[in-house]
């Protein structure tokens, strides 16, 4: 089975950056896409990010772009969600996905592995 492994979260004002990091292993990024998702208090689990199989290109909810950057490291096999002017609404756990597609998809039931989840909060 895949695994990824979240990790980077934590608690931040609003106006501070956080970078989470996706530990992925038992397969290869070139692959799969990797997503993040979030799911916020009362809410249901929503895409945020995502990075296409061998990184050619990203996809980023509206409400994030400008501010979220998805990229990876591949000697590290490692994907990362870098958080910058964060906000209140931003708050939730974050969830890093991967789905065996060249494109990212924004059907959350259809991606099948995912990790634990982390949180993030954001708050003053």
């Amino acid at each position: 089975q895949l695994q990824l492994v979240e990790s980077g979260g934590g608690l931040v004002q609003p106006g501070g950056s956080l970078r989470l990091s996706c530990a992925t292993s038992g397969f290869t990024l070139d692959f799969y896409a990797i997503g993040w998702f979030r799911q916020g208090p009362g809410k249901e689990r929503k895409g945020v990010a995502c990075l296409s199989s061998g990184g050619g290109s990203t996809n980023y909810i509206d409400s994030v772009k400008g501010r979220f950057t998805i990229f990876r490291d591949n000697a590290k096999n490692t994907v990362y969600l870098q958080m910058n002017s964060l906000k209140p609404e931003d708050t939730g756990v974050y969830y890093c996905a991967a789905l065996e597609n060249y494109y990212c998809s924004g059907y959350v039931p259809g991606w099948p592995y995912w990790g634990q989840g982390i949180q993030v909060t954001v708050s003053s």
